[in-house]
């Protein structure tokens, strides 16, 4: 069975409504039959989960889809066995993931997205998706279990990637940023997508979904940009 992935960089594209931008992508990607998406909050703590759902459902709604957040269940692991697509949203990565262990859904997760279930994220979602959450952009407000993420693909990623430095700011950029990370991880991919893009992995062939080019990091190599709507499946 192959995977059925959809991993947007971001909920919005410049001044968009939520997940606007992505809603004719959505649509294509979860199938007719499937009539509810079971939606996992955790990285949006700080709005309440049930201010969450009802943002999330509110877009989702507009193509046929009712979403329930899995806070809204007893047993959190039944819920993801049970589901026909999940979906995971966007804000802090860390708090995402410390609740995916503390809820034991790591490995639910996994197992249901190697049946073949559809799996859904941003940003944060997104981030999870890879095989670590060390090239999120978050602050680490709490410490997970683990910095191991689902490892859905073969790489990391970090959603949201920009180019933009502020005039006068004297931090690093994104991309040094990354560049760190692989240079202290020599063996791994960063794929840095950009807002109003998503990766979609479907049939076991990965393509770039967007107008904008993304871009791979690997020590060693110079940048490599990803073309949107082209096989680039080598990165599994």
């Amino acid at each position: 069975m192959s995977k059925n992935l959809l991993l947007l960089s971001s909920s919005r594209e410049g001044q968009t409504e939520y997940l606007e931008h992505a809603l004719p992508i959505i649509d294509d990607f979860l199938s007719k039959d499937i009539k509810e998406v079971l939606f996992i909050p955790y990285a949006g703590f700080a709005m309440g989960y049930d201010a969450y759902e009802e943002k999330v459902n509110l877009p989702l709604q507009t193509i046929g889809k009712k979403v329930v957040s899995i806070h809204r269940f007893d047993d959190p692991v039944k819920a993801v066995q049970q589901a026909d697509a999940v979906a995971i949203g966007g804000g802090n990565t860390f708090h995402l993931l410390k609740e995916l262990y503390d809820n034991e859904l790591i490995d639910a997760i996994r197992q249901r997205v190697a049946e073949g279930m559809p799996y859904m994220g941003w940003s944060a979602g997104s981030n999870v998706a890879g095989l670590t959450i060390c090239t999120t952009n978050d602050m680490p407000i709490v410490e997970p279990r683990s910095f191991k993420a689902l490892a859905l693909v073969n790489f990391q990623i970090n959603p949201h990637y920009t180019d933009y430095q502020p005039p006068n700011h004297n931090g690093e950029t994104r991309a040094e940023r990354l560049f760190e990370y692989v240079r202290a991880n020599p063996h791994r991919y960063v794929v840095g997508t950009r807002e109003g893009t998503a990766l979609q992995l479907k049939d076991n062939h990965l393509t770039l979904v967007g107008e904008k080019l993304g871009l791979v990091f690997r020590d060693g190599e110079k940048t490599r940009p990803i073309k949107c709507n082209t096989d680039i499946s080598w990165l599994l």
